[in-house]
């Protein structure tokens, strides 16, 4: 290769990154993959999950002093294979300053976000949306956080007509702590959906439904302790359910053990319950080693059940 072609690599090289270099910029991910005994009502069987695997690229750019654009485009990555390869996940561009922080594009709703780190079996078969709505990640948002007083934020996400056929949704919440029980002893939040569509994920409600969620976690004696309670109410057939979750885990050594129970009581009679014991091996601060048991007590339809051992590597 001559000079001139070096030259220009160089220049294309500097000319493409010093704009990049002006913002904080992050690649990040998680792999997140078991094999496990799966029965579903019609029978055991084997497969190899991928669990909400994810590959992102999140950052923040000052703009002037106290204003800065904050940006995110997370997929989620199918590595079993047997699926699409990319999925959208929270994907958006906002501006945050003294006022709080504004997002467009697609996120979690404040409903989602309220439940903090309670939900100890999310993304795989023990998480909270097989039984419940809410669990919702939305397209066509404005979301909204205020600054922090006294430990108190308040959340709004508005989510725009799609179609002549819909009408504005919103999603509401006020939360307090810290999710991580690292900055507060203890977190708390109150959320409420108005008109949000939504699916339980084993399909036993769908449709656009208000929501009202209560979530509060806290430690005693080294133990996390989570619970949750939750009404929500089918806008067009007036379906309701009352839903509990209890969580539990307790950390010693690079052990983890973890347990959590949950219920939905439909007002037509219909009650399910499901139930998840599980174990965390951490090898390093980035991975870990897990297995679980989750069951699920459908009355209306077949029982599930799940037995899976797995890896989970972040970075």
């Amino acid at each position: 290769m001559n000079f001139s072609k070096k030259a220009l690599l160089v220049s294309m090289f500097y000319t493409a990154t010093v704009p990049a270099m002006a913002a904080s910029v992050d690649i990040y991910g998680r792999a997140d993959v078991s094999v496990q005994s799966s029965d579903e009502g019609d029978g055991k069987f084997t497969e190899i999950k991928s669990n909400a695997s994810r590959l992102g690229f999140k950052g923040t750019h000052e703009l002037s002093e106290g204003l800065e654009v904050v940006y995110k485009a997370e997929f989620e990555v199918d590595i079993d294979g047997d699926g699409e390869t990319f999925k959208t996940r929270n994907q958006y561009i906002g501006l945050k300053g003294v006022f709080g922080e504004f997002l467009l594009g697609k996120n979690d709703t404040m409903l989602k976000q309220s439940q903090g780190k309670v939900d100890i079996f999310s993304d795989h078969n023990g998480d909270i949306k097989h039984l419940w709505v809410g669990e919702n990640r939305l397209s066509d948002t404005l979301s909204y956080k205020s600054p922090k007083f006294k430990g108190l934020q308040l959340g709004l996400t508005y989510m725009a007509e799609d179609d002549v056929d819909s009408d504005d949704a919103y999603s509401m919440a006020i939360f307090y702590g810290d999710k991580n029980l690292k900055k507060s002893k203890v977190y708390a939040a109150v959320a409420f959906d108005s008109d949000v569509k939504g699916k339980s994920k084993d399909g036993a409600v769908s449709g656009h439904f208000d929501t009202m969620r209560a979530t509060v976690s806290g430690k005693i004696a080294g133990i996390t302790l989570g619970l949750m309670l939750q009404n929500q109410e089918e806008i067009e057939t007036g379906a309701e359910m009352d839903g509990v979750m209890f969580s539990a885990k307790y950390s010693f050594d690079n052990i983890t053990l973890k347990g959590q129970f949950q219920a939905a009581d439909h007002k037509d009679g219909d009650s399910r319950n499901g139930i998840t014991a599980g174990i965390d091996y951490k090898l390093a601060k980035s991975t870990k080693l897990y297995a679980f048991y989750t069951s699920f007590d459908l009355d209306t339809a077949n029982d599930e059940d799940y037995l899976a051992v797995g890896i989970q590597y972040k970075f």
